[in-house]
């Protein structure tokens, strides 16, 4: 298609002027509804071409690619870039990409790709990296000098040796080589130095030294793989060592590593972009400008994690968050409340936590991992604070270690990933007023003395004059205000997210990315009051269910959010099934690793499904989510033998026939509830704000787990049978299909009436109902209600309720139609039992002139 008429189908799929920093500027896309596609060797751009046809049937409006430049040998997810400067010819080159957005284009769909622009990968053999291994090469003198965030005149330390580097040299287990190197045939033969698969590059004037001065007069250091955490000297993506971080806040970084991301954006082959991570940057917000001017203003979303009470900063030019704010609000208004204490006391039984506990558990997975696998970063910024004290008279009686527990206190204090503070700008009221917040909590953690030191590190961190005139302006301060940041996000992704919440096992549905775990169960008014909040300042967001980084499916988490409405009965089955196998339950099995695998059997226990649970899946995650608990076994030190005997009691469960009876048992009692909440989180997910993404396969029902388990190929071949026999009229025979069909005609309405959904002229409007258990509101254009959405809560408090019985709902004036049945209805109070009756949810559009009245297949 070409650029006009990808402009004119950008105002119908909603395009708009004014241009502001919320909104693509005009001429550019706004996706409605995406399609998360995991692209590699196994679904390449061309095999991805081919799911056009059954994509545009589902009503998707544009293909939404993980990353698509060249990436590590073997890589499964492709976020570990080599070259910024190259399609990964893995899944099909520039040219495959061109042939997938073309065909794209030509169906009427826009192309949504994922960037990287934290880190590059660390690659084995390292020249697959040709900017790392330019500069492991020249040192200073390679252009590639200021990519990578390493400190001047410093070796960079490459911990990749199975044992110390002397009793590596003493067994010769390092060989010098002179070969061509394969992505630099230009250059002829190079000296490289081996060690196993790795290969490093060998300093141009040193090849005849003696091997063990050779090795030292690198611009690298060979080490232990063990010393990484500790000594590592390169930014890292959080404590991943493989993973390198890169300056792209320096404009000729920016230039190099955004360059073709750029052309495909001026050229019209890609019309948007997520960006991931931007948290690790020096400046998001300066990141984000660049990008905005380099893309002319083009849709982009940022992965940001938000605190419960926080807000994406207003200053960021992006359309909003890749959507998980709100997909753990989805979930929690489908948790009970009631179930809590019971689930609670669960917990401390079998896991040996208290419910009031989660604070607790928090501060200890931060401090853990403060003194573990980022250990480095943090000593790194406390010598960062103590050469700035040291240089300046004033500030010399401020210890190393006294402002060392200071940053670690107030690591362990912050709620959020980070502040926002750019060296030489004052910082918001409100980032001000969060980090003073943050050292309040962390003077209590310290010694009285202490407390003037504290003091000093807030107002250095916030910009504030200290010390002798001209520190203000001193580029280590400046580093030290970055670090902390970048550090901050770090300890809370591990210790949080990748720890703390494997740990905490109360509802293991709350412990999902961006989730809030210690808020158990959101009331409907609060939810209703941050989506009003949210559509007005970010009416273009995105909002999602199920990602490529969710610790469990959005199908997963449903059937764990109902067991907040059965708490008795779970509590019962659980008590049940620990005696009945407690013959093979290893002696030793953590409490919290158990508590765990009672909860993921659960949640993905679909036997009759077309992705049932598999022991070596359940198996593989359950060993993951234990080393992530890092109490019984890590990855750096895997307890073989008890992880064999945990994957050895998975598989007796997923296979004993008595468990199997059970877990049915409660299966068919819990059967109704587990369907209304599938469906209903799903519409939910659809339809409550701006672009809604469908990740692969989530149109039906899935029992993924955390990555890989996540990324598992897709049968659309089998889905687009399945949606033509229900166009055809067909009913649904299961949930798949019930679900399937939801998404389907959910889809369509987003395409057929993207003014309500996306876009300036949406909005959004509380519907009123008699009842806590229909969560109901209205998409509007220009201020008219265009959709109503009516979702069923709490099925099983409803049923004991009786029903709906006399509850109704205050519809908009009109008249109005169902989008997943046959009901006409009038505007003004009518029943909640006609409107929705038995269904999950109620989707009604306003008839306009013309319209038909009937159902929609």
């Amino acid at each position: 298609m070409s650029a006009p008429g990808r402009a004119r189908q950008s105002q119908a799929l909603g395009g708009y002027a004014p241009w502001s920093g919320h909104v693509p500027r005009e001429g550019h896309r706004t996706p409605v509804t995406t399609y998360r596609l995991q692209l590699g060797g196994d679904l390449t751009f061309a095999q991805a071409r081919d799911l056009i046809p059954y994509l545009g049937d589902l009503g998707v409006t544009d293909l939404y690619l993980s990353p698509v430049l060249a990436a590590a040998p073997g890589s499964t997810h492709g976020y570990d870039v080599v070259d910024h400067r190259r399609i990964s010819p893995v899944m099909g080159g520039f040219e495959g990409l061109q042939d997938l957005a073309e065909a794209a284009h030509e169906a009427g769909m826009g192309v949504v790709v994922d960037i990287v622009p934290n880190h590059m990968a660390v690659p084995t053999p390292g020249w697959f990296n040709l900017p790392l291994w330019s500069f492991l090469r020249d040192g200073p003198d390679s252009p590639y000098a200021d990519w990578f965030d390493v400190p001047r005149n410093e070796p960079v330390l490459m911990p990749v040796l199975a044992r110390r580097i002397g009793s590596v040299l003493a067994d010769e287990e390092l060989t010098l080589t002179r070969m061509v190197v394969p992505t630099e045939p230009g250059r002829g033969k190079q000296w490289v130095l081996r060690y196993h698969d790795h290969a490093f590059p060998v300093a141009p004037g040193t090849e005849s030294l003696p091997l063990h001065v050779l090795v030292d007069r690198q611009h690298y250091r060979l080490a232990y793989w063990k010393v990484g955490d500790k000594e590592t000297n390169y930014r890292r993506f959080f404590d991943v060592g493989t993973l390198a971080a890169i300056r792209v806040e320096h404009p000729e970084v920016f230039a190099g590593t955004h360059g073709l991301i750029r052309i495909l954006v001026q050229e019209g082959v890609v019309d948007a972009l997520r960006v991931d991570h931007p948290d690790g940057l020096a400046d998001p917000r300066g990141y984000l400008t660049h990008l905005s001017q380099a893309t002319d203003g083009a849709w982009v979303v940022a992965e940001k994690i938000l605190a419960p009470d926080e807000s994406l900063p207003d200053d960021w030019p992006v359309a909003g968050t890749t959507g998980y704010d709100a997909a753990w609000r989805i979930d929690q208004l489908q948790v009970d409340p009631a179930g809590a204490a019971q689930l609670g006391a669960l917990m401390q039984e079998v896991a040996g936590d208290a419910p009031a506990d989660y604070p607790r558990v928090v501060e200890q997975a931060k401090r853990e991992v403060i003194d573990g696998s980022l250990s480095a970063e943090v000593d790194c910024l406390a010598r960062i604070l103590g050469q700035l004290t040291q240089a300046d008279v004033r500030l010399r009686d401020h210890t190393l270690r006294d402002l060392r527990d200071c940053v670690v206190e107030l690591l362990v204090a912050a709620d959020r990933y980070r502040a926002y503070v750019v060296p030489g700008t004052p910082p918001s009221p409100e980032a001000a007023a969060h980090l003073r917040a943050d050292a309040e909590a962390a003077r209590r953690a310290l010694d009285a003395d202490q407390g003037e030191t504290l003091d000093l590190v807030v107002a250095l961190f916030l910009g504030e004059p200290v010390g002798s005139e001209g520190l203000a302006d001193s580029p280590r301060r400046a580093e030290a205000v970055v670090r902390f940041q970048q550090v901050c996000g770090a300890v809370t992704a591990k210790g949080v997210e990748d720890t703390a919440f494997y740990r905490w096992t109360h509802l293991t549905s709350l412990t999902e990315v961006g989730g809030n775990p210690a808020g158990f169960s959101l009331p409907p008014d609060d939810a209703h009051a941050w989506a009003r909040r949210t559509q007005v300042s970010w009416p273009d967001t995105m909002v999602t269910s199920t990602t490529h980084d969710t610790k469990r499916g959005e199908d997963v988490r449903a059937r764990l959010n109902v067991l907040a409405s059965y708490p008795t009965e779970w509590s019962d089955l659980v008590h049940r099934l620990r005696a009945l196998t407690a013959a093979q339950r290893p002696v030793d099995l953590d409490g919290r690793t158990e508590n765990l695998l009672w909860q993921t059997l659960w949640g993905t226990w679909a036997p009759a499904s077309a992705d049932p649970m598999t022991p070596r899946r359940l198996s593989a995650y359950l060993v993951k989510a234990a080393r992530e608990q890092k109490i019984w076994t890590t990855w750096a030190e895997p307890a073989s033998a008890r992880e064999e005997a945990l994957s050895a009691y998975a598989t007796h469960l997923l296979t004993d026939p008595e468990v199997a009876r059970q877990m049915d048992a409660f299966a068919s009692l819990t059967a109704r509830a587990v369907r209304t909440t599938v469906l209903a989180s799903k519409a939910l997910a659809l339809t409550w704000l701006g672009v809604t993404d469908i990740y692969q396969g989530s149109e039906v029902t899935r029992t993924s787990l955390v990555d890989p388990d996540n990324r598992r190929a897709v049968d659309h071949t089998v889905l687009a049978e399945r949606l033509a026999r229900l166009d055809s009229g067909a009913a649904p025979e299961d949930l798949d299909e019930a679900k399937l069909r939801l998404t389907a005609r959910l889809a369509r309405l987003r395409r057929e009436r993207p003014e309500a959904f996306v876009g300036p002229r949406s909005g959004y409007q509380v519907v009123p109902s008699t009842t806590a258990h229909a969560f109901s509101f209205a998409r509007t254009v220009d201020g008219q209600a265009e959709v109503v959405v009516i979702v069923t809560r709490l099925p099983r408090r409803l049923e004991r309720l009786g029903g709906w019985r006399d509850a109704t709902v205050v519809l908009p004036e009109g008249t109005w139609s169902s989008v997943l049945g046959t009901t006409r209805v009038a505007g003004g109070s009518q029943p909640l039992a006609t409107v929705v009756g038995d269904a999950a949810v109620a989707v009604l559009v306003r008839e306009r002139p013309g319209d038909r009245p009937k159902g929609r297949s």
